[in-house]
Parts: structure tokens; sequence; C-alpha cells
């Protein structure tokens, strides 16, 4: 299946959020969307998910316009993960888990349902916690259950608002190794809004870089996520470093290096010779 965003313009009351958004997604492919703070990632996400309609353009799926699609149907091609998850009343990990099924049931769970969540409890690291209340977990917990909820839905098109912000850096690079790999084999795709610009470089296909609520660019990551762009979006220097293994955005801030101690200066002070 192929996504399709054309022309879209997404905004709230008298405000312009985004506008002019082009762009497609094709089967397999992980796309990250990056922009600083309000930029309109989120809403782009939301919009993308049709939680907002967009006041102007489409966004089609093998071009039907999602506004046209079956709730019940989208839910079984869309997965939306928020940036922040909310859940109310008293629920576990594994009843949360198994909501991510309901497109495909009538009335109740089948036995595959039951297999099909609990491989994604495995898969996100929380099978020991199936009998735990949500609401005792902790925020980077919380988050895996709610990734485990999105693959139990087994959708094509994953939707994520910074799926790895609560996560420590184990789980940040598990994470999108496992959701990399699942893609690739299942030739799903994967949409995420990231601010970690060093996690999209690296696991990412291709690139979508928001500046002022419009399209800055969009191509392969390399063609995307290059000195250049990260000055000109985000206001700050950086070098981009090919090593062994990958490669690593340096970021720096002129105003807060402190000059190095040159060999001459350093034996000056140490012989007394820097003489006033």
């Amino acid at each position: 299946m192929r996504l399709e965003v054309k022309g879209v313009e997404q905004g709230y009351g008298k405000k312009t959020v985004i506008r002019d958004i082009d762009f497609h997604v094709d089967p397999g492919e992980v796309v990250t969307i990056l922009g600083p703070n309000a930029s309109g990632k989120s809403t782009l996400i939301k919009t993308m998910c049709n939680i907002l309609q967009p006041r102007s353009g489409t966004i089609t799926i093998d071009g039907v316009s999602i506004l046209e699609m079956d709730r019940k149907e989208f839910a079984k091609i869309v997965g939306y993960v928020p940036q922040t998850t909310m859940f109310f009343g008293h629920s576990t990990v594994y009843d949360t888990v198994l909501i991510g099924r309901k497109p495909y049931t009538e009335w109740s769970y089948s036995t595959e349902d039951i297999n099909i969540a609990a491989d994604a409890m495995v898969k996100m690291k929380v099978g020991l916690l199936y009998d735990r209340m949500v609401s005792e977990l902790s925020g980077g917990q919380v988050q895996r259950v709610s990734l485990a909820r999105s693959l139990a839905q087994n959708p094509r098109f994953y939707m994520f608002d910074e799926p790895t912000s609560a996560l420590d850096l184990r789980n940040q690079l598990d994470t999108l190794k496992m959701m990399r790999s699942l893609v690739k084999e299942t030739k799903a795709s994967m949409v995420m809004a990231m601010h970690d610009l060093n996690l999209a470089l690296n696991y990412s296909d291709k690139v979508m870089a928001l500046k002022d609520g419009t399209v800055y660019k969009f191509g392969s990551t390399d063609e995307v996520i290059t000195e250049k762009m990260i000055k000109d979006v985000y206001n700050v220097d950086c070098e981009i470093v090919d090593g062994p293994r990958g490669k690593f955005i340096y970021s720096y801030d002129e105003d807060a290096i402190v000059p190095a101690v040159t060999d001459t200066a350093r034996s000056d002070a140490d012989t007394g010779d820097n003489k006033k």
C-alpha cells in the first residue's frame, strides 16, 4: 500500500500550523518527520491518522481518500501511537494490548487474537508485566505497552509520535531495530515524528524536515540530514561524522566551546615563562 499526502494544510482556529505538505510512503519504508518544536510534526501525524481532517489537500491510501474509509477498516490499516498516552480506569497490560485486536473482532477475542497480543508483548519486552495495572508502570513501560498495542493491531502503516521519548538508551535502540526489521519483513510502513536526529539518521529510509510549517526537504536520509539542513532548520552548528559504526551528528554551540590549551601555553605556564 502507498500513502500519499498532497497539498495538505492544517491548523487550529485561525492559526495555520502546516501548509503545502507533499510526500509519500511506500511499502517497507521507514519515514521520519523532523523539525523543531511547534513545526507541525504532531499535527501532521494526527491529520494522517484521520484524527484531524485537513483544511485542504488530500491524504490517500492506494488512491482512496482516508476520509471515505470505514472507521473499522481504517483501524486495520493505520495504527497510531501518540506522544502521550492516557489510560483511564483499571486496565492490565494484557487487556490494554489486546485492545489492539478490536478492529478484527465482532463479539469476543479468538485464540489467534490472544496469541498475537502475547507475541506483541514479548517483542516490546512487557510480557512479564502482563498482569500489572498500566497505572502502576513507569513512563517508559507505558510507552512500550502502547507500542505493543499497535503491534497487536497489525496495521499496514505504523504512525508514531515520538515513539522513543520515554525510553532509555538500550530500549530506544532495541525498539527501533525491531520495528525496522518488522517493517522490512512484512512490507508494512512506519512514519514517526522524532527529535533525535541520530536515531533518525541511522534507522530511517527517508526523512521529511519541516520548517515554519512547510516542507524544507523530503528525500533519502543522506539527502535530507545534512549539516546545512540542521543549521537552516534548527539553527545549530554541527558536524556529521562517518565512522566505522555508522554516521553520528556532533552538534555544538560556538559560544560554549572552551578554547583548548596549546602545548606552548601549557609549557609556559609550567615553567613560569608566561610573563605579562
